[in-house]
């Protein structure tokens, strides 16, 4: 293994808090645009060097120029009240559903998932994907008082494949959790049911976890060692996990090979790999396809917000 656990876990938690940090940046209401394209620093506009909602003279004719042309929309406070509600809860979300797929991802791996996906990132995956659709399309109706903004500006541009990123994973989602579900919980239900050959990684999947058997191999057959009382907890004796070949272990252990040859015998161990279904092939492609797109997001948010 090339981290600990617990090293692991501290790189998964920084993660979460820089990922915190750049949904949450120093708010400046100005056009950075408008910065760009005249080469005036932010004080021209912005009382507040580092910008803000007090504008100087020039500030308030830009503006009122922007909203002749239907590229600004203003907000009562209670409005502004609302919109940063709605971006707080936007953001916090955003941070609970990245951190999930950096989760599944980096702690657990695609594989532990590719056994039957597991129902607490589901539920917490989906009900993420609502809040930001539901947040999100508020704060875009808040922010775009027309459809030119989103197409002129800068801001409207990236704003569009931010939310063009968000449907791909919303309906990779949609994919994994309709069409993909399905088939890896009767794949694995079958395989509990069953005595049968398997292929290393199909054995593999029996590590005796959320109600899985607890399956070893030695010399190319496959046992049970569920019931055994020395493989409670999922191990034994904090050496040795189910779902793993101790042909070599028993080489070295303090008892011989009888006291694997006396567990239920399952079936064989298959020495040549049979190749993955198309449905779990695709499942490991939009796992990492998700990743990679996890951190696209918060590429254009950088983007946004920095560059």
């Amino acid at each position: 293994m090339l981290f600990s656990n617990s090293t692991m876990k501290n790189i998964f938690i920084k993660s979460l808090l820089l990922l915190f940090i750049l949904l949450f940046p120093n708010s400046a209401f100005s056009t950075p645009d408008y910065s760009r394209g005249t080469g005036k620093p932010c004080l021209a506009c912005h009382i507040d060097p580092a910008g803000g909602r007090r504008l100087t003279t020039e500030g308030e004719a830009y503006k009122n120029e922007l909203q002749a042309k239907g590229l600004y929309r203003p907000l009562s406070s209670t409005m502004h009240f609302i919109r940063f509600i709605m971006g707080y809860v936007h953001a916090m979300t955003a941070v609970l559903w990245f951190g999930t797929i950096l989760y599944v991802h980096i702690l657990l791996k695609p594989a532990y998932a590719s056994k039957g996906l597991p129902r607490g990132e589901l539920t917490l995956g989906w009900l993420s994907i609502t809040i930001m659709l539901i947040t999100g399309t508020l704060l875009t109706i808040a922010k775009a008082p027309s459809l030119n903004m989103l197409f002129s500006t800068r801001f409207g541009i990236l704003l569009l494949i931010k939310i063009a990123l968000f449907l791909v994973m919303a309906a990779t989602a949609a994919t994994v959790t309709f069409f993909i579900g399905p088939r890896l919980k009767k794949r694995q239900e079958l395989s509990v049911q069953h005595k049968q050959d398997m292929t290393f990684a199909e054995f593999a999947q029996f590590d005796g976890k959320d109600g899985r058997p607890a399956y070893v191999a030695y010399n190319g057959n496959i046992y049970d060692v569920t019931k055994s009382g020395l493989w409670q907890g999922g191990n034994h004796m904090r050496k040795h996990l189910p779902g793993f070949d101790l042909t070599d272990a028993i080489k070295i252990a303090p008892h011989g090979e009888e006291k694997i040859l006396a567990m239920p015998l399952v079936g064989k161990l298959l020495a040549c790999e049979v190749k993955r279904p198309f449905y779990e092939r695709l499942f490991f492609f939009l796992a990492y396809m998700s990743l990679v797109l996890t951190f696209v997001v918060i590429f254009i948010i950088s983007l946004w917000n920095w560059w």
